[in-house]
């Protein structure tokens, strides 16, 4: 059988529609997935990828936060901007979660239907009991 390959945690870039890209902060662990942005007083030019994840809560955030949910062909279902101390509901079909400032996402032109490529800089790595 074929190993599958998975993201870990570490650093990497956003490829966004037209070109271009933002960096980006992959959280494929537990412990990295729940820390997310808590105790941050913001993500200016970055974002967040967390994986895999199909919903979000803003609960002990400082700032909004714009929340686009990505099925696992990277393509986006639904975009939107959450306020602190709110609780996402789940996405079917989704399969990671991207974070950035709010506002951010329509700056870079993310919105239902488009699909985003994630460069991992030395992250990525066969699934773990993966054979």
């Amino acid at each position: 059988m074929a190993r599958r390959a998975r993201w870990q945690d570490g650093p990497g870039t956003l490829g966004l529609p037209g070109g271009g890209g933002v960096p980006l902060q992959i959280a494929a662990s537990y412990r990295a997935r729940t820390r997310g942005l808590l105790g941050r007083d913001g993500i200016e030019g970055a974002a967040l990828l967390l994986t895999p994840a199909g919903s979000v809560h803003t609960f002990g955030m400082r700032f909004a936060i714009d929340v686009a949910y990505l099925d696992r062909r990277l393509r986006v279902l639904a975009v939107r901007t959450m306020a602190p101390g709110r609780l996402g509901l789940p996405r079917p079909r989704s399969r990671h979660v991207l974070e950035a400032a709010a506002g951010a996402m329509a700056g870079w032109g993310l919105r239902p239907g488009v699909t985003v490529e994630v460069s991992a800089t030395g992250a990525l790595g066969p699934a773990p009991g993966a054979r």
